[in-house]
Formats: structure tokens, sequence, C-alpha cells
């Protein structure tokens, strides 16, 4: 089956719709980063956007093209945290009844904002159960819309439009971080990329631990691996989806990867130099800016800064680590 992708088109679309109801982040930029690396660096602080981080764009993007009889049954997900907010918050804007599974691990405040929001939480074992089965099954019974993390054009095109904002405001630029999990940021972030900065070049960047994004770019299939064991609970996926590796496999140029402790060592930066807090898949791109070896001295780079949920007692265990 041939699948229709989505392009730049639809992150205007989704750009239209978001507008007055996702923040429009800041970019905030660190003299000390930019001495670090010899680089100017742009930092898009989606860990400000609704609910803590980029979801709420490509959730509400999605929610907002739903039928009648789809906002009256209701809407189904599966997330460890940032899309089940994402899904909760926008579909009690939009009066659509959301039931979210959620890992047994997955951050208090997580879960504590998502039921806050409204949803209907069922959890399961990550490491025992096929989320995407038990969702399905779910959804056949309740007759409910499945609108999966990041395997979806509409929550693609919704996730684009952080770059989108980006590029906006900074013009052009030479190289762009984004953080991977299952690749609706990544994917999204690549169509704006290729449609407002042409030469920019785009990477990827997954915990060292759970890389199968990297290894399916580099093998051109979809590799599968198992839960991997990371502190970037946001990126602790098993393989990217059929959309999402369709446009990564096209237009980003190579997928990196972090090590927990260099995460740990990205949030404690942001704390300590720009007073902000990044949950560790947020810091993903920025420890592949300060490690990975990409030549970026001299040039303009963006980082997004994918989100600010963590628990706080995590948090403070984590930077006095």
């Amino acid at each position: 089956m041939m699948l229709t992708l989505p392009t730049y088109d639809d992150v205007i679309a989704a750009a239209l719709r978001l507008e007055g109801q996702a923040h429009r982040t800041p970019v905030l930029q660190s003299r000390t980063a930019d001495d670090r690396l010899g680089a100017r660096v742009f930092f898009k602080c989606e860990n400000f956007q609704c609910t803590g981080a980029f979801k709420f764009r490509g959730a509400f993007n999605a929610l907002s093209k739903f039928s009648p009889a789809q906002r009256h049954a209701g809407v189904i997900t599966f997330s460890s945290g940032n899309h089940a907010q994402a899904i909760a918050l926008s579909a009690r804007m939009l009066g659509i009844p959301a039931t979210i599974l959620m890992p047994l691990d997955a951050p208090q405040a997580k879960l504590d904002a998502t039921r806050g929001y409204g949803g209907e939480v069922i959890l399961f074992d990550r490491f025992q159960q096929d989320r995407e089965a038990l969702t399905r099954a779910l959804a056949e019974q309740r007759g409910l819309t499945l609108i999966p993390p990041y395997d979806h054009p509409d929550v693609m095109a919704g996730q684009g439009t952080a770059a989108k904002e980006l590029f906006e405001e900074v013009g052009e630029l030479d190289y762009l971080f984004v953080p991977l999990g299952g690749g609706g940021l990544l994917s999204g972030s690549a169509l704006a990329a290729r449609a407002l900065s042409p030469k920019c070049q785009v990477y990827g960047v997954e915990p060292e631990a759970g890389n199968d994004g990297q290894q399916s770019f580099r093998s051109g299939q979809i590799v599968h691996i198992a839960t991997p064991q990371t502190i970037a609970d946001g990126a602790q996926t098993q393989h990217l989806g059929q959309y999402t590796f369709g446009v990564i496999r096209r237009d980003v140029d190579d997928v990196l990867t972090a090590s927990d402790a260099q995460l740990v060592e990205a949030m404690r930066f942001f704390a300590e130099r720009m007073k902000m807090v990044v949950e560790p898949t947020g810091c993903l791109g920025f420890a592949a800016a300060c490690h990975a070896g990409v030549p970026i001295d001299g040039k303009r780079v963006g980082v997004i800064l994918s989100g600010g949920n963590v628990d706080l007692q995590r948090f403070a265990e984590l930077l006095a680590s």
C-alpha cells in the first residue's frame, strides 16, 4: 500500500488551526552555549508549550479535524505522558471524550496532569504488554478513533509547526537538531526545514540505549527493538512509524545518539545557565550538538527542546547524580 505522506502545505494548514490555541514558544539564546560550541545556537523552547511539550501541536491539529460523529464517540491513544496530556487537553477544549493508555512507570506528574485534563487513564506494563494491540482492541470495542503519538499525518503536520516558527523567527539555519522517539517531531521538522531552509542539515537524536531510528535510517527499513532502558522516557519507543520513516529517510540527513550521562549534563546546563526545566528527552538535540562531532563551529544551529515534563524529585535526583 502506497502511503500518502504529509507535505509542508499540511504544516501550514496545521499552523492556521493552532493559531490562538497553541503557544508560539520563545526562541532563546545563551552566550555560554555559543561560546562552548563556537556557534550561534537558537533554542526553540517547547518546554513552554501547552501541557509542557510540543505534543499539543499534533494532538490539537488531529482532533480539530474530527467529524461530528468522531467527536461524539471519542478519541483513544497510548503514550508515556506528553502525548497523553496533549490529547487530554485538546479533547477537553474540543468537547471530545478521551481514553489514554499509559505505562505503569510513567512519571507521576504526567499521570496526574493527564487525569487533571479529564482523560480516562488505563495503565499497562510497557515491558510485558503490547500497547498498540491493547489500544486497537479498545478502540474497536468502544468505537473510538485512534490518534497515535506519532505515526499519523495530522500529528506530524502539527509537530512541524514548531520548526516552522523557528525558521520564521531566526531565518535559515545550517543545522537543526531534533529529539527522536517515534519520529513525529523529526518528520514534521524536516518538512518545515526543506521548505524554509533547504540547505539546513537536519539531525534526529535518540537515546544511545534505544537507537532503533538510527538503525532504521542506515539500513533503509524499520528496525524493531525491545523497550530501551533510558532516562529519556519520551523516547522509549520500539520503532519508527510507517509515515514518519517515509519522511525521515527522504528528508533527514542522519540520526545521532546521546548517552544518559550527556542528557543529565544538558539538563544541568539548562537549569544553571538558562534557568529552565527541560526533561531528559528534551535535551537530546543539545547533547548531540555538544558531543556527536558534527562540525558546527561558526555555524547557525537550531535545537528543539521538546518538553519540560519531569517529576521535580526525579529532576533533583538526576542533577545530584
